[in-house]
């Protein structure tokens, strides 16, 4: 497996000849379809989802039915691409199983719409990667590594870590970043990076383009 981290949210998943990308939005380096084979995105909101990044590539998207219908809206041109999903459904790009997990985005502010929004967990050769989107909402089965959001304008960093520490994943990967300054990624880091540890896991945040090794 190979698992590199494009910005923000964004993280490109490699296992042989099979790659898979998930939520290419507005923060995403430029380039990170290139290759795809699908491309899933978890919810609607611009961060995740970039109707460019989506014209650069002509592998299958899919998609919960709210961003689908944003597509049909945004770039009618790419309707026919989109596969939608539903909770719990499970499907396969290549040799990566992918299951559909969770339903809404966490809750922003009690006077805000709740969007709708699904997690990912993949099977990629065995190694099982989980992308939550934007909702602290685990898969319920062992996860081997866990891409954790740890900056939102939906959760505290004390709420990010419980997630972690809940999904229980050996290794978790930073994602959901851009939102803080160099600062408060830091201070964000220093505190996953040492309650995680103190449980026996590992936390790293990539560098854009960087693979987890």
């Amino acid at each position: 497996m190979r698992l590199t981290k494009l910005g923000h949210a964004c993280v490109r998943i490699g296992d042989g000849d099979t790659t898979v990308v998930l939520d290419p939005g507005g923060f995403t380096d430029p380039g990170a379809v290139d290759g795809a084979d699908a491309v899933l995105i978890t919810h609607e909101h611009a961060d995740h989802y970039e109707v460019a990044h989506l014209r650069a590539t002509d592998a299958p998207i899919y998609t919960i039915a709210a961003v689908a219908a944003r597509i049909r809206e945004d770039a009618p041109d790419l309707a026919e691409r989109v596969e939608v999903v539903r909770p719990e459904q499970r499907f396969e790009v290549g040799g990566i199983g992918v299951r559909v997990v969770g339903e809404l985005h966490a809750v922003i502010h009690s006077e805000l719409p709740r969007f709708h929004n699904s997690g990912y967990l993949m099977d990629v050769g065995g190694t099982r990667v989980f992308h939550p989107g934007d909702a602290l909402t685990g898969p319920a089965e062992a996860v081997d590594v866990l891409l954790a959001p740890v900056s939102a304008p939906w959760m505290k960093v004390s709420e990010g870590i419980d997630f972690a520490r809940s999904v229980g994943a050996p290794r978790n990967v930073a994602i959901h970043d851009r939102i803080y300054s160099s600062a408060g990624l830091g201070v964000a880091d220093t505190h996953f990076g040492r309650i995680l540890g103190a449980a026996g896991a590992d936390y790293v945040r990539l560098a854009d383009g960087a693979d987890l090794t």
